[in-house]
C-alpha cells in the first residue's frame, strides 16, 4: 500500500486569557451582534419582528420607537412614517441612533430611562413600537397612543438565558425567575385600558462556542449579571472555559414574547 500523507496538525485553540482579553476590549455600544458570528448562535422567534414592525410602520402616520438602541431595527423598516420619533437613554447608543436615523427623517430624543413620563403630548402617536424594552410602562403607552392606535413589541420573557445567569450568580429566587411573564403583561395592558390582540411566547436555543462570547454577551446585555466585570468573575469564567473545552458549546434558552395591544377608538 502506498504511504498515506500525514494529516495536518489541528489549529491550536485560543487560550483562556486571549479569549477573555479580546472580548473584554471589544466595543459593546449599539445593538449590532455581528461580533458573535461563528462564536455564538441564538434561534430567532418564528414571527419575524422586524418584518411585522415594518408592515405597521408603512401604515402609520406618526410613530414612536421606544428604547431604540442604536436604531438598527427601526432603520430596517422599508417605509418610515411622515412623523417618526425614537427614544434612547444610554448615551453611546443615543449617538449611534442619531447618526443612523436622522438621515431617514427620524427625530431621536434622549430620555432619562424607564418609568419616566416622556416629553410628548397625549395621543401623539398612532403606532408605538419597542424591541426588548427594559420595562414597559403601560399607562404611559396608553397616554401616548391616539384612539385606535397600536403598541407593537417583542419582549424578553421569564428566566431568559438563566442557564448563563445562574452559572455566575447561583440559583435565583422564584420572583426573579418568574418576572417578565407574558400573562402579567396582558393583565397590565388591560388595566391601562388597552386591548391585547396578539400575545405569543417562545423559548429559543442559544449556544456559546467559547468563553469570549459569554464575556461579550454579559458586557453587552448588562442586566443579565448586574455589575459584571472580567476581574470580578474570572474564576467562574475559567470554569466556563474549561466546561466548553471539555463538553462543547454552553447551551442556554432565551425567552421572547410578541405583544400587540390597541387603544380603543374614541
Amino acid at each position: 500500500m502506498p504511504e498515506s500523507s500525514p494529516l495536518p496538525s489541528p489549529a491550536p485553540r485560543p487560550d483562556f486569557e486571549s479569549l477573555v482579553a479580546e472580548a473584554d476590549a471589544a466595543p459593546v455600544d449599539g445593538w449590532d451582534f455581528s461580533w458573535f458570528e461563528g462564536r455564538a448562535t441564538e434561534a430567532r422567534p418564528s414571527w419575524g419582528y422586524a418584518r411585522l414592525m415594518g408592515e405597521r410602520m408603512a401604515r402609520a402616520g406618526a410613530s414612536l420607537d421606544l428604547e431604540t438602541g442604536g436604531g438598527e431595527v427601526l432603520a430596517s423598516a422599508p417605509v418610515i412614517p411622515p412623523r417618526a420619533v425614537a427614544t434612547e437613554s444610554w448615551p453611546p447608543n443615543l449617538a449611534r441612533a442619531a447618526a443612523r436615523l436622522h438621515p431617514l427623517g427620524v427625530t431621536v430624543v434622549g430620555t432619562a430611562g424607564d418609568r419616566h413620563a416622556l416629553p410628548f403630548a397625549d395621543g401623539a402617536f398612532d403606532l408605538v413600537t419597542s424591541r426588548h424594552p427594559v420595562s414597559t410602562d403601560w399607562a404611559e403607552i396608553a397616554r401616548l397612543l391616539a384612539p385606535g392606535g397600536t403598541y407593537f413589541s417583542q419582549q424578553v420573557g421569564p428566566a431568559s438565558a438563566f442557564e448563563v445567569v445562574e452559572f455566575f450568580l447561583g440559583p435565583q429566587p422564584a420572583h426573579v425567575r418568574e418576572g417578565r411573564d407574558p400573562e402579567a403583561a396582558l393583565a397590565e395592558a388591560e388595566a391601562a385600558g388597552l386591548e391585547v390582540v396578539d400575545l405569543r411566547p417562545e423559548r429559543l436555543r442559544m449556544e456559546f462556542y467559547d468563553v469570549g462570547a459569554v464575556v461579550h454577551f454579559l458586557r453587552k446585555v448588562i442586566w443579565m449579571v448586574p455589575g459584571f466585570t472580567v476581574g470580578q468573575y474570572r474564576s467562574r469564567l475559567r470554569d466556563m472555559h474549561d466546561l466548553i473545552q471539555r463538553e462543547g458549546p454552553f447551551v442556554a434558552y432565551s425567552a421572547r414574547f410578541l405583544v400587540e395591544a390597541r387603544k380603543p377608538a374614541a
